[in-house]
Parts: structure tokens; sequence; C-alpha cells
């Protein structure tokens, strides 16, 4: 069961309420984000797979001097 009735087509994007998408067939996951909590116990987990600690993603990050130019 999913968490939420609304899913999307991880393919191509399509809106339905099932976890298999009506026009493609691919698989649809939930249209929503998770839910915030300052105790996520998952964030260690998703910081990795971003990638937040390298020099490349602190440098694309916006910075006030940029906004200034």
């Amino acid at each position: 069961m999913a968490r939420t009735r609304l899913q999307k087509c991880t393919t191509c994007g399509a809106y339905g309420l099932s976890e298999t998408c009506a026009e493609c067939g691919a698989p649809a996951q939930a249209a929503v984000p998770m839910r915030f909590s300052p105790e996520d116990s998952r964030a260690d987990i998703r910081r990795k797979l971003k990638n937040v600690e390298s020099e490349e993603w602190v440098d694309q990050l916006p910075s006030p001097e940029d906004e200034q130019e």
C-alpha cells in the first residue's frame, strides 16, 4: 500500500492512483514529499546519497554575494 493515494510515474510524469502508470506501465511513486521531522533518523543516509559533504555540492549553493551582482 502506498503512503499516499496520488502517485506520479517515474518515467513519463503522469499522475494516477495506482502504483503502476496507466499510460506507460512504469512504476509510480508518491507524488508528495515525506513529512519533515527534526528527529529524522534517516537524514544521514539522505545526506550521503546527495553527497552534501563534497566541495562540488558546497560550490553549487547560492550565496548572498551572487545575488548582489
